[in-house]
């Protein structure tokens, strides 16, 4: 038998793909259990229905919090172990203008709401944390707290498009403005990027004539709620192991690339 996982779920809105977890955990499909379910976002609707099932709900009012640092920016309110170098030379989310008092202002910030965050999960022995329409990014500060053994990955995503095509806030509406003939979604490990962590599994669709943004995003969301569960029972499994690989080019030239391999059998516990 595999382990049974305890799951941690964050969201922002309606908790859609949070849903599909909960009910994977119910009849079996995922041999785990959502042990809370968190939002940045206190008006979230998934909240009322994940305290309906009885799982644990809490708050980081991230707007709060950035309103509050950005009335009175007091470096006493970042967290004691905060490291500002460590952080802005990890990140890859401004690849440029990293030195800028907007970049600064950002990562402290968020580091606030992190530290609050951590704080609010602590009580919770998870074993993966799941994003499902949590529409914040996660900084170096917060990663390197909850991916503590190398190698291990535990915060998990999906997004609205083919990654990595399309990142950011709004996957369907790209893919259906630049005139793609295939859309779909992605789930993949967190990384220090914007949509960047290796791709656990992908599934698609196609894009039609007929089509509108509204359409594409029902049929991306059918597939989001298939594809979610599956890559958390592979999880739940220890049959994701994440490795860099090598390839030598025809000119000679190494390029290295880091992917989610699938193991072909569970693994007994």
């Amino acid at each position: 038998m595999t382990k049974r996982i305890n799951i941690g779920i964050l969201i922002s809105g309606s908790g859609t793909n949070m849903d599909a977890i909960i009910n994977a955990c119910e009849d079996g499909t995922i041999n785990g259990e959502v042990i809370f379910v968190g939002s940045d976002n206190p008006e979230a609707r998934g909240l009322e229905k994940a305290g309906k099932k009885g799982i644990p709900t809490f708050v980081v009012n991230y707007s709060e919090i950035t309103r509050t640092f950005k009335n009175n920016p007091d470096s006493s309110l970042l967290p004691a172990d905060f490291d500002l170098e460590d952080i802005r030379a990890k990140q890859s989310f401004f690849k440029e203008n990293a030195e800028s008092d907007k970049v600064i202002s950002f990562l402290r910030t968020r580091a606030i709401a992190e530290a609050l965050l951590i704080e609010k999960i602590k009580p919770y022995p998870y074993d993966l944390l799941v994003l499902a329409g949590f529409m914040r990014n996660l900084t170096p500060y917060f990663i390197d707290r909850v991916n503590t053994a190398p190698g291990k990955p535990r915060i998990m995503n999906i997004h609205p498009a083919l990654l990595p095509a399309f990142p950011g806030t709004d996957g369907y509406g790209d893919t259906f403005r630049y005139g793609c003939k295939v859309g779909g979604c992605t789930v993949h490990f967190i990384d220090y990027g914007e949509d960047s962590g290796p791709i656990i599994g992908q599934r698609a669709f196609p894009i039609t004539e007929s089509d509108s943004i509204e359409s594409i995003k029902k049929k991306g969301l059918a597939l989001e709620w298939e594809l979610y569960p599956e890559c958390i029972r592979l999880f739940s499994e220890d049959r994701l192991h994440v490795v860099k690989m090598t390839y030598t080019l025809d000119s000679g030239k190494f390029v290295q690339r880091t992917v989610v391999k699938i193991a072909q059998v569970p693994i007994e516990k």
